[in-house]
């Protein structure tokens, strides 16, 4: 009684193209590699190569058992021309580079800039002057509160004090409920 997940003997024997590529592998299988090794100059690529000649002999096994030519010449000649198939593919393909391509970053259109800075400077032509010269320090001119004080003439609390509303004003002219980005 055969045991599932083992072949009987009566099931090897009846699978004639198997052992055919099992009789093949042993007598051919060696002097196919190094064939194979020599054209592809890849010991992987190699073994890939044998491998699908094997598959190619077992899908025309009939023609390699009818006893016409030499079933080393079929193998050789099949290797050979796998080989050459896939040389021709890798040079049909552009070359792969690992190195980054050289593209320009995406940049923004120019005309959004000058749109953002319309937008902007009427906005803050709607705020008070005290407010508008509190921004322009800080935000336009990348001050610190202390540096802005020093120039403004007034208080480092008075600075926060109108950024604060300065902001909230502006929100509100423009409709943003984010925050304003230095």
């Amino acid at each position: 009684m055969a045991m599932i997940g083992r072949r009987s003997r009566r099931t090897r024997a009846a699978n004639p193209a198997e052992d055919l590529i099992k009789s093949l592998y042993a007598e051919h299988g060696r002097s196919l590699l190094d064939y194979a090794t020599r054209l592809t100059g890849d010991r992987a690529a190699a073994e890939d190569v044998v491998q699908e000649t094997l598959l190619r002999a077992w899908k025309h096994a009939d023609a390699l058992q009818s006893g016409v030519g030499s079933v080393r010449g079929w193998l050789l000649t099949v290797a050979r021309n796998l080989v050459t198939d896939r040389a021709r593919a890798r040079a049909a393909r552009p070359t792969e580079v690992n190195q980054p391509v050289d593209v320009p970053a995406a940049q923004r259109d120019h005309a959004d800039a000058v749109v953002d800075t319309m937008t902007v400077m009427g906005a803050l032509e709607g705020l008070s002057p005290e407010h508008r010269a509190v921004l322009v320090e800080v935000y336009y001119r990348g001050r610190t509160v202390n540096e802005t004080a020093a120039v403004l003439g007034i208080a480092p609390g008075t600075v926060k004090s109108r950024t604060y509303h300065a902001v909230r004003a502006l929100r509100a002219t423009l409709g943003h409920s984010g925050e304003v980005r230095r």
